[in-house]
């Protein structure tokens, strides 16, 4: 008994010393209390400073806010020029809470409500290590996606709609319903539309047209649009009107290790939730990009994907999340190819950012691994090979850099040149995925994509009414650039209800596996599995209205065993894809249901 109390003793003093030599920081301290009308901006951006002055060495920290709401405003916040994967490419961003070089802090907002205003970035975390962000939702007070609701439609006449509470809009003197806020101005092009009650996206719609040309008020907060016809919008339709930008995402990450996400909820941002590149080992538990609750009168959450990772490492682990309501996917896990532009020597390419959303941030490091792949067949050429050196070509520095000139260890493949299309792929940034006990329903496009080399494992995911796919393998070296080739996924114990509502880009099967191959007659190797791994979906729960539950191409390995599958008549079968299972050039499979 005297050992166990000695070392009772010991261990209350160890964790003793450990909270005491955690510093913490209140931001009612710096004049911020709860529910004020003060802008937050300048005060974090003070409190950063003094905590990075502080804690210069890397001593632990905790920046709490108390319970309650506080206003962001572009006035007074961080001014960053940011090349952030996946979005538009212009500078400078407003930030308003810019964590830079920082290590061991944590953000604790203890259930704050962070409320921005206008066209900011809400947190950006840079450079960092042992970091985390907790106990916090992050908002904005007026989303520059618009909500309508469809009071009246007439097949002759048009739709009359009611936009929602919190919109601010006006119309234009040449007769077009145009939103506005703080520093903006939106004409919504398209949209996506919800069910009333249960807040699915309405069946066989996909994107529609949201045609306002023409518009006049009729009534106290209602306006007839006579060009906008469509009848599948019965009233009482929810429409999110959108437009093609994507300036910024919730959180952005960047040049980050070992940094942890936990019960944080995104309820809007005008690009991804989260958008995270070139970090290595990101955590999420309880990540959600949601809607507040079943009350919620809103029917969408973010203007794309709710998580997107981007040429990271490590380990991604993303568990117990819920994402709803989005516009893109649930999450997306990929690096980018880097397009051959220029031959120089044997050991010397340029290469290039082809996307136009993905340009001007790092590409790779001295010592880094890379392949190359023909972008009309998808087939790797050559042996893998190691980056000597790198550095922009067409910029002095590589923020805003497109093109790269980078020096191989050994002689690159006489075949690789710019006179056919070739790319780049830096396996070194390329990570682990764990993605297990998340919820992801009701949003447009699709439920998750992988492409990575690295063991990825989906499981215990419950994917409701995700529109289009609810997962897909990806790889393109011609549109997106989005690398590259799956050679280790598990896929088991999932429930998926009611996928392929309506049709995206890739949806040919509830799971997808299409890489973008545009002459797939002449290829000779494959592009997903290989080396005596692939890809296994086993355990998992179907719940369908349609025939297609597995599409496949070009994948060595493929195991689909143990699933049930439960037909339904919740709607009516509609996608052009007739079979169970379509595969093109598949080997070494195996399918039992």
């Amino acid at each position: 008994m005297r050992k166990i109390s000695l070392l009772l003793q010991l261990f209350v003093c160890f964790v003793a010393g450990n909270l005491s030599a955690q510093r913490v920081y209140n931001m009612s301290d710096f004049g911020l209390k709860p529910d004020s009308k003060k802008n937050a901006s300048p005060y974090v951006q003070k409190a950063l400073k003094k905590i990075k002055k502080e804690c210069a060495n890397g001593e632990a920290a905790v920046l709490k806010f108390k319970p309650g709401q506080y206003q962001f405003h572009e006035e007074g916040s961080a001014v960053r020029e940011y090349y952030i994967s996946n979005h538009d490419q212009d500078n400078p961003k407003k930030v308003g809470i810019a964590i830079e070089d920082m290590k061991n802090l944590t953000i604790d907002g203890q259930g704050a409500d962070l409320i921005f205003h206008g066209r900011m970035l809400p947190i950006s975390m840079l450079r960092s290590e042992n970091c985390a962000i907790q106990n916090l939702h992050v908002d904005f007070a007026n989303p520059h996606i618009a909500q309508v609701k469809v009071v009246k439609n007439s097949p002759e006449h048009g739709i009359t709609f009611e936009p929602a509470p919190w919109v601010k809009y006006r119309i234009t003197n040449d007769s077009i319903f145009e939103a506005y806020g703080d520093g903006w101005t939106l004409r919504h092009s398209w949209g996506i539309a919800f069910e009333e009650k249960t807040k699915r996206v309405v069946y066989n719609t996909s994107d529609i047209g949201t045609p306002t040309k023409g518009a006049v008020k009729v009534g106290d907060n209602l306006i007839h649009a006579p060009n906008w016809k469509d009848s599948r919008l019965v009233p009482g339709t929810a429409i999110a009107m959108r437009g093609w930008g994507r300036p910024t995402p919730g959180i952005f990450l960047s040049h980050n290790k070992d940094t942890r996400l936990e019960n944080v909820q995104i309820h809007y941002a005008e690009g991804m939730g989260l958008l995270a590149q070139l970090c290595e080992n990101i955590t999420l538990e309880k990540f959600c990009v949601c809607l507040r609750g079943d009350n919620d009168p809103r029917y969408f959450t973010t203007q794309a994907d709710a998580t997107h990772f981007s040429g990271c490492k490590g380990k991604i682990t993303s568990c117990n999340g819920l994402y709803e309501g989005m516009m893109d996917d649930a999450i997306n896990v990929h690096g980018t190819y880097l397009k051959v532009v220029k031959r120089v020597d044997d050991r010397t390419l340029v290469g290039r950012y082809m996307h136009g959303q993905a340009w001007g941030f790092e590409w790779g490091n001295v010592g880094d691994d890379v392949q190359f792949v023909k972008s009309n067949t998808m087939e790797l050429v050559g042996k893998q090979n190691k980056i000597t050196a790198i550095r922009p070509y067409d910029k002095d520095q590589i923020a805003g850099a497109r093109e790269f000139i980078i020096i191989f260890a050994d002689p690159v493949d006489a075949e690789i040149s710019e006179a056919q299309g070739f790319g780049i792929e830096n396996l070194t940034w390329t990570p682990e995925v764990y993605f297990a006990n998340n919820v992801i329903r009701n949003n447009r496009a699709r439920g998750t994509l992988f492409s990575t080399p690295k063991r990825t494992v989906v499981e215990h995911n419950l994917f409701d009414h995700t529109s289009g796919t609810a997962i897909l393998l990806c790889g393109d070296c011609n549109g997106w650039y989005e690398t590259g080739a799956c050679r280790d996924v598990v896929i088991r114990k999932n429930h998926f209800v009611n996928a392929l509502t309506s049709l995206f880009q890739f949806t040919n099967a509830v799971i997808s596996i299409y890489p973008e191959i545009p002459n797939l007659k002449d290829q000779q190797k494959y592009f997903h599995g290989g080396n005596g791994k692939g890809i296994v979906i086993e355990d998992n729960v179907f719940e369908t209205f349609d025939a297609p539950i597995l599409y496949a191409k070009s994948v060595d390995g493929l195991v689909f065993r143990r699933n049930t599958i439960k037909t339904n008549n919740d709607y009516k079968p509609f996608h052009f894809n007739k079979n169970r299972f379509w595969l093109e050039r598949v080997t070494n499979v195996t399918i039992t249901e």
